[in-house]
C-alpha cells in the first residue's frame, strides 16, 4: 500500500481487502471506494502495555482501524506530515504525532528515557514530555506529523545528539535515549521544556525533529 505525499500537510493511503491501515482520530479528510473506520480500544498489536503506554502520554483518543477498498486522503489540524518507510527496522514516534501507519507494522511501547533512571523519569514529569512512546516495527510506512517542518538529523557513535524533548519527533536504528538536565536541581523547579532539559541519543540512527517546540 503506502502513503503517496500530495503536499507537505496532507497524504493519499491506499487500503485493500485484507490488509489494514490505523490513522489518529479525525485524521481522515475525505476518502474514496468501500472504506470502513472503526474506533480501537483494545490496543492493537502492542497489548495492554500498549494501551497504558498511551494512557499515561495523556493520549486518551483510540487509534481508528480503517479498511476496505478504495483511497483516503490523510491530515491534520494543518501540521506538516512526514513519512518513513520502513524496512525491518523500529521507530520510535511520541503518541500524539503519530498520524497514521500500515497494519504490517509491530506496535508496542518504549519508556523514553528508560535508560536515564530515576531522575530520568523525574525530569520527564516535570517537562511535560510524555514518558511513553509508540513503537513500529517491521515493513510498511508511518506518517507523522510535526510543527513548521522536519529534519532528519543523523545519529553516529561519535557524535550522539541532544534534543529538546518538545522539539523531539522520533527516532530509530541502534539507539539509547537519556533525558537530562543542564540546570541544577533549584534552577530547573518551576520551569518548563526547553534549554533546560536535553534528551541525549547515541548510537547508530537518525532522530526527526520539528521546526518549533510548539505541542500538538
Amino acid at each position: 500500500m503506502g502513503f503517496r505525499e500530495i503536499n507537505s500537510k496532507m497524504i493519499e493511503a491506499t487500503v485493500v481487502p485484507g490488509q489494514r491501515l490505523f490513522s489518529q482520530r479525525g485524521a481522515m479528510l475525505a476518502y474514496k471506494g468501500d472504506v470502513s473506520f472503526t474506533p480501537n480500544m483494545a490496543g492493537d498489536q502492542g497489548g495492554i502495555m500498549s494501551m497504558i503506554g498511551r494512557r499515561v502520554a495523556n493520549e486518551d483518543t483510540p487509534l481508528m482501524t480503517v479498511e476496505g477498498n478504495g483511497t483516503v486522503l490523510f491530515g491534520h489540524g494543518g501540521h506538516h506530515i512526514q513519512v518513513i518507510d520502513l524496512t525491518g527496522d523500529t521507530l520510535c514516534v511520541e503518541a500524539d504525532r503519530l498520524l497514521a501507519f500500515e497494519g504490517t507494522l509491530q506496535q508496542g511501547t518504549l519508556f523514553l528515557g528508560s535508560q536515564g533512571g530515576v531522575m530520568g523519569m523525574v525530569r520527564g514529569q516535570i517537562s511535560g514530555q510524555g514518558l511513553f512512546t509508540t513503537t513500529l516495527k517491521g515493513h510498511g510506512s508511518v506518517a507523522v506529523m510535526a510543527h513548521g517542518g522536519v529534519l532528519e538529523v543523523p545519529i553516529t557513535p561519535q557524535r550522539p545528539v541532544h534534543v529538546d524533548p518538545q522539539a523531539y519527533v522520533a527516532h530509530h536504528g541502534d539507539v539509547r535515549n537519556k533525558l537530562s538536565t543542564a540546570l541544577g536541581w533549584r534552577d530547573m523547579v518551576g520551569r518548563g521544556s526547553g534549554e533546560a532539559f536535553q534528551l541525549e541519543l547515541s548510537g547508530s540512527g537518525a532522530v526527526y525533529v520539528q521546526a518549533s517546540e510548539e505541542k500538538l
